[in-house]
């Protein structure tokens, strides 16, 4: 059961309900696979316990390194770089990103690369950067075909495409 509700249409945010991410997390608290973590970190970040959600990245970047895959350790940047997004620090997670989302397409693994395409575009989204927002979502939308990606998955990149045209269609000419 997934505990996104759905995608706030002008943040492009998940839409959670607080309760329940809380409850997930308070269930999952002392589990240490690389799945607990990695959930955990996401529930974290979407409660916006921010500085918890930081340090526990750092620790499951380090965990994937140790004892994942490439894949893993692909996955824990990606989720770290969100965590910096969404403390502001966007130039860093627009670095991650965009590390995490070659390397996963050189690997030609284009589940992850549509992953990190997607985060990277959500990152230009709150940095502003529309044209650079659709470009990564278009991308992502590209390679989520590619990979066999099921209708909500494409929807949700979808809806992120026209989100980032209309907000580039708002914008004042110049900018």
């Amino acid at each position: 059961m997934s505990l996104i509700q759905g995608y706030d249409p002008d943040t492009l945010h998940e839409l959670v309900d607080p309760r329940e991410c809380a409850a997930r997390l308070a269930e999952i608290e002392h589990q240490r696979s690389l799945p607990a973590l990695l959930e955990r970190v996401w529930l974290l970040k979407v409660l916006d316990r921010l500085d918890e959600a930081l340090e526990l990245a750092d620790e499951t970047v380090r965990q994937a390194r140790m004892a994942g895959t490439r894949k893993d350790v692909l996955r824990a940047r990606v989720l770290h770089a969100t965590v910096l997004q969404k403390r502001g620090a966007h130039a860093a997670a627009e670095q991650e990103l965009a590390t995490c989302a070659d390397e996963a397409e050189g690997q030609r693994w284009a589940g992850i690369a549509a992953f990190a395409h997607q985060h990277h575009g959500k990152n230009a989204y709150d940095a502003g950067d529309y044209e650079q927002a659709r470009e990564s979502f278009k991308r992502a939308l590209f390679l989520r075909r590619e990979a066999g990606a099921d209708d909500s998955e494409l929807q949700t990149t979808l809806l992120a495409i026209e989100a980032a045209d209309r907000r580039r269609s708002e914008q004042p000419v110049g900018v």
